[in-house]
C-alpha cells in the first residue's frame, strides 16, 4: 500500500513538472523584448563611433570608450562652484554664472 501511494505521488509531481514545461516557452514567447542594459548602450555607441578601425588600434580605442566615465552632476556642481570661487562672484552673479555654468557643460 506504501508503495503504491509513493508511485502515484511521484507520478503526480512527474506530471505537474510536465505541465509547468510545457507553459514556459509560451510564456517566454509572449514576454516582451527587454530593454538594452546601459553597459549594452555603451557597447552600441563605442562600436559605432569605432567606425572602420581595425586590430589592435580597434581594441585600444574600444578600451579607451568602454572605459570612460561620463562626468556626473555632482561633478558638474564641483567644477562649477570652483570657477566661481575664483571669479569671486557674489549673489546675483554668481546665480546667472552657475546657471550657465551647470547648463553649457555636457552631463
Amino acid at each position: 500500500m506504501k508503495k503504491l501511494l509513493s508511485l502515484l505521488a511521484a507520478a503526480g509531481l512527474a506530471l505537474s513538472f510536465a505541465a509547468q514545461a510545457a507553459d514556459a516557452p509560451a510564456a517566454a514567447a509572449s514576454a516582451p523584448a527587454k530593454a538594452p542594459t546601459a553597459q549594452q548602450g555603451k557597447m552600441k555607441a563605442c562600436n559605432t563611433e569605432a567606425g572602420d578601425k581595425k586590430g589592435d588600434e580597434r581594441k585600444a580605442f574600444m578600451k579607451q570608450c568602454l572605459s570612460a566615465k561620463k562626468e556626473t552632476q555632482q561633478d558638474k556642481m564641483k567644477s562649477c562652484n570652483a570657477d566661481a570661487k575664483g571669479k569671486s562672484l557674489k549673489g546675483d552673479e554668481r546665480k546667472a554664472f552657475m546657471k550657465e555654468c551647470l547648463s553649457n557643460k555636457p552631463a
